[in-house]
Parts: structure tokens; sequence; C-alpha cells
């Protein structure tokens, strides 16, 4: 065998394991980049939910029907929108579309509610880990 033929030989098997090692820690890296992700989608649209639940809840014990009425009507339709909202298919094509428009109607409530609208997922102390 000469010098060529070898060194073509040893560069092919390096570059599959170089492929194959880099294929299978891309999986690993997705799958912990996907579930981060998943987790922050999942505590945002949990605290929504508990947001809007609690000021419904508020609205009618606390509130005049008439007075609270378009209040009312908004917390129902985020609520609406956050039950509607497909948890379960990550391939579903308008997911980050309809995130956005849960973000929009929750701070549409914060404004009618005169409260802040502030969500914030902190990375550095997330309580689930992997």
């Amino acid at each position: 065998m000469c010098c060529s033929t070898l060194s073509h030989e040893f560069h092919g098997e390096g570059y599959q394991e170089g492929y194959s090692e880099g294929s299978h820690i891309g999986v690993i890296e997705g799958r912990r980049s996907g579930a981060l992700h998943g987790a922050r989608i999942g505590s945002e649209i949990g605290y929504y939910v508990g947001f809007a639940m609690t000021w419904q809840h508020l609205l009618q014990r606390y509130e005049e029907k008439e007075k609270s009425s378009k209040k009312r009507k908004a917390l129902e339709s985020l609520i609406g929108m956050i039950q509607k909202y497909p948890y379960e298919n990550p391939t579903y094509d308008k997911l980050h579309e309809d995130l956005e428009k849960i973000r929009g109607k929750f701070k549409q409530v914060c404004s009618l509610l005169n409260i802040q609208s502030d969500f914030r997922f902190n990375t550095e102390r997330s309580a689930l880990t992997f």
C-alpha cells in the first residue's frame, strides 16, 4: 500500500468517527436545549393560567358585574387561548405565533387591571434540572 492510500483510508475513518460522535453529541445537546426551552414556555404559560384564574375569581367575588365585564371578558379570552394552546404538539407550525398572541392578551389584561405585566424566567436558578 502506498502512503497516499493509507492517508486517504485514515482520513475516511477519522471522518466517520468524528461524524458519528458529533451526531451523538448534537442529539444530546438538542434534547437538553429543547427541554430547557419547553420548561421556560411551560413556566410562562403556568404563570399566565394562575394569574388569569386568580383575577377571574377576584373579579367575580368583589366587583360589580357591569363595572368589570370588559376585564372579565379579556380574562376569559386569555384563559381560552391558553386552553387551546397545543402543548403536546411541538411540530405545530404556529406554536410561537400563538404564544405571542397569549403574551399580547396578557399585557392587555394587565393594562385593564392597571397592574404591571412582568413575567421573567430566571435561567440561573431554574427549578427544573436534567
